[in-house]
């Protein structure tokens, strides 16, 4: 899908660590990446530059020191990162977010408040301006909170349907921030065309198998790629 300008399209892709258990979940992250790139799309990383509680993912436990974000998400992009606070909305046409706890840990703090949650000033800034241009937000798995909470009503915001699958914890925290969860299963995505919120629930599914969570994030970039450039609703 061309960018409105004629030129591959531009994504911005959101990481939030390296590992399910603390970060991105790498199986959704590569999976963005790979369907990005089959489709032309220009693809440049970026993470917060912050400190964050790690996890040791052979035993589950916490580990002694925290790690940087930013330094962690850098071994799922092959180094080629930059800080989140350098992600200007006017160089590109859409912004994606895959899962992972990182999402609801170091993006915004869903993980311990759940519907109270406070996100990253940063994340904020990025998901209210793409929405502001009318540019598509693509995210998966637990990463839709962040859209529910900042353009939910009880923020003042317009509300947005997204999916996180069949979740009825996080679909009510979704409702309390004033936004709808819209249930899909882990192949599908969901499409809150007035929005520009495209979204697919991944591994909120946990006993999905890695190829039905990839194609179900084909289809979320599917939907993000088809709205570059088509008017605000």
């Amino acid at each position: 899908m061309p960018a409105a300008n004629g030129d591959h399209p531009k994504v911005a892709l959101v990481l939030s660590g390296c590992g399910v258990f603390d970060g991105s979940e790498i199986h959704e992250a590569v999976s963005c990446l790979i369907h990005l790139s089959r489709a032309g799309a220009e693809v440049s990383c970026f993470a917060p530059d912050i400190q964050a509680p790690a996890v040791n993912h052979l035993t589950g436990q916490p580990e002694p020191a925290p790690r940087n974000v930013l330094a962690e998400s850098a071994r799922i992009a092959r180094g080629k990162i930059a800080p989140l606070s350098q992600l200007r909305v006017a160089d590109f046409d859409a912004v994606v977010f895959p899962g992972g706890f990182g999402a609801a840990k170091n993006l915004c703090d869903f993980a311990t408040r759940g519907a109270k949650c406070e996100v990253n000033p940063e994340v904020e800034r990025i998901i209210k301006e793409f929405h502001g241009a009318g540019k598509p937000v693509g995210m998966c798995c637990i990463a839709p909170v962040l859209a529910a909470k900042v353009l939910g009503t009880a923020a003042g915001g317009p509300g947005v349907e997204v999916t996180i699958g069949d979740d009825a914890g996080a679909a009510a925290a979704v409702a309390e921030m004033g936004s709808r969860n819209v249930v899909r299963t882990v192949t599908e995505a969901h499409a809150d065309d007035r929005n520009a919120v495209v979204t697919a629930p991944a591994y909120m599914y946990g006993q999905a198998a890695v190829h039905e969570v990839y194609e179900g994030i084909g289809r979320m970039i599917e939907g993000v790629l088809a709205r570059i450039g088509a008017p605000a609703r």
